[in-house]
């Protein structure tokens, strides 16, 4: 039969204590050892036994040297911790002004909209109403500045377009002064007279031609076709 499993307690005999502290020890130091030859780690072992005896083990490396090292990143760590915790504490107290003020603005916007006014005393309500009448006349000073802006572009709109429109009056002027504007329709009716559409003056008798020669003499402007159609 195997050894059966030891129970992790004291052991309250001496020299049964004092023989399983010399064996395990030794099997302690050896794997101290093993490890820093195997993994190349540096390793620092201190152990007292019940009565003060010192025992140790260190790598190549002097102990002093691991314990230096061992101290400057233990402080490290605890300077790190140490700023983490005051980070928080800083945060939670910005968190808390921030969440006061912003109770403060909330409150404030709900008397400026004229609500839970209740709680305000008659000083309070005062210096109320001077801000509000305060802000009235900033808001009126920029709504009539914006009102005389709009109002000077729109007449300076008004001034070009009226500018426009006179050089394009006096363009158009220059352009067609001197020229009838009846001498226009003589080209456009004169090859309408040259054309032999409708009753010809020859298929009419002789005093049809003869009256309507003398209403052609007196409509020049229209053309033979419309003349035969007036007088059918």
């Amino acid at each position: 039969m195997g050894r059966g499993r030891v129970q992790l307690k004291r052991i309250e005999n001496k020299i049964n204590r004092q023989v399983t502290f010399s064996k395990r020890r030794s099997g302690l130091l050896k794997k101290a050892h093993e490890i820093s030859v195997l993994c190349d780690a540096e390793v620092a072992l201190i152990v007292f036994s019940n009565k003060g005896k010192l025992f140790e083990y260190s790598t190549d490396s002097c102990m002093e040297s691991i314990l230096e090292r061992y101290e400057r990143y233990s402080y490290a760590e605890r300077q790190l911790l140490s700023n983490d915790q005051e980070t928080n504490v800083s945060w939670t107290l910005e968190h808390a002004k921030l969440k006061a003020r912003m109770e403060v603005l909330q409150r404030n916007q709900k008397h400026f909209m004229g609500e839970d006014l209740d709680s305000l005393s008659l000083k309070e309500l005062q210096n109320l109403e001077q801000q509000l009448d305060s802000a009235l006349k900033h808001i009126r000073s920029r709504k009539n500045q914006l009102m005389y802006e709009s109002i000077s572009e729109l007449q300076k709109k008004v001034k070009e377009k009226e500018k426009e429109i006179a050089q394009q009056a006096q363009w158009e002027q220059q352009n067609n002064g001197g020229v009838d504007s009846s001498a226009g329709l003589l080209p456009v009716q004169q090859p309408l007279q040259s054309l032999n559409i409708g009753v010809s003056y020859q298929e009419r008798g002789d005093g049809e031609d003869e009256g309507n020669e003398t209403q052609n003499r007196d409509n020049p402007l229209l053309p033979p076709w419309m003349l035969g159609h007036l007088y059918e």
